[in-house]
């Protein structure tokens, strides 16, 4: 089954816009919110070769974790002459006047992995509340359903925070309803950083007399920076969640520090947004780009136009499927593994 979910996002990715025919010379603008993560620079990878490939130019900007910068960056993309925008947003509230000047200018845009409340920009991404779901069925299939867990939740301008939290809760509000397990500890980390994360971390075992027994971490990034503080207490190997499928949460999961985190194939994303953008940018309206869904699921309830993959989450029974797909060489993946690590 969880095979089966990565080869259908390849698949999808690779032959959802097959046939298309896109117009040369046209400019695709990226606005990312912020490059530490690991991820975005494969993102990018992908997106900057299809453009090119296409003929097309490819232009970017780094917001580098400021909801200020990103505002003026977007608006320099459309001084620049980007034919669509593509936007990671920092703050996806904050971000909408810079949207809906782009708007009025007839410029497409798509939200890229995080969502934004406007019914002009294509919300390209996977599917979070699936990913929450994933990580808390996970923990509970790992035989940890009951005990003192810790939410580590991501930065809270980011909606997608918000997304796996509600899939988190709707796996594990049953058993906390029965009181079987326990919300000891819960916060929001800003930027998503992992050494915000580590402090939250510490800040929680420090408030409990480190009387925890299972973390939700809501990325891989700072799911390192949750192990660093469990690390420091003698208590390495708490099962503890991530997502994104970064190469260092892998290896987290085949030592036995981390135990799972949800894979979100950016290469097959930022295919999708890619092919997406070109249509765009050649005029193809939202509601003739293939595969597309309504989804509502924000804040303020605005219902856009998406796209949504499906996620797979990795444990030490298929590290497998992303040595064999390429995400990660088997070297790296199983460094330190411990014994019985499927691929290993």
């Amino acid at each position: 089954m969880k095979k089966t979910a990565t080869l259908l996002a390849t698949a999808l990715a690779s032959s959802l816009f097959a046939g298309s025919v896109m117009a040369e010379g046209k400019t695709v603008g990226v606005s990312w919110k912020v490059f530490q993560e690991e991820r975005w620079k494969r993102d990018e990878a992908v997106i900057k070769k299809i453009v090119e490939a296409n003929g097309d130019r490819y232009i970017s900007a780094d917001a580098q974790g400021s909801a200020g910068k990103q505002l003026t960056d977007v608006e320099s993309l459309i001084s620049q002459g980007a034919d669509v925008i593509m936007i990671v947003p920092f703050d996806s509230e904050a971000i909408l006047p810079a949207v809906e000047q782009a708007s009025a200018e007839g410029i497409p845009m798509i939200a890229y992995d995080v969502q934004i409340e406007h019914p002009d920009a294509l919300y390209v991404t996977f599917d979070n509340v699936g990913v929450g779901r994933m990580m808390a069925q996970t923990m509970l299939d790992s035989g940890q359903t009951s005990g003192n867990f810790a939410f580590i939740k991501g930065d809270q301008g980011d909606p997608n925070a918000t997304f796996l939290f509600e899939g988190i809760m709707e796996v594990l509000q049953p058993a906390i309803d029965a009181g079987d397990i326990k919300n000891v500890c819960e916060t929001f980390t800003d930027g998503w950083k992992p050494e915000n994360a580590q402090k939250n971390m510490e800040q929680c075992l420090t408030s409990q007399d480190n009387n925890i027994d299972a973390v939700i971490s809501e990325n891989d990034g700072m799911a390192g920076g949750v192990v660093a503080a469990l690390d420091a207490q003698g208590m390495a190997g708490i099962p503890v969640t991530g997502q994104d499928g970064d190469l260092a949460a892998i290896n987290r999961v085949a030592r036995g520090t981390q135990l799972v985190s949800v894979w979100k194939d950016s290469r097959a994303l930022g295919t999708v947004a890619a092919e997406a953008a070109l249509m765009l940018a050649n005029g193809t309206s939202l509601a003739d780009i293939p595969d597309t869904a309504p989804f509502s699921g924000g804040k303020r309830g605005v219902e856009v136009t998406s796209i949504l993959l499906p996620p797979t989450p990795i444990t030490q029974s298929n590290i497998d499927v992303v040595i064999d797909a390429g995400w990660i060489e088997k070297e790296k993946a199983c460094e330190g593994a411990v014994d019985g690590v499927s691929g290993c």
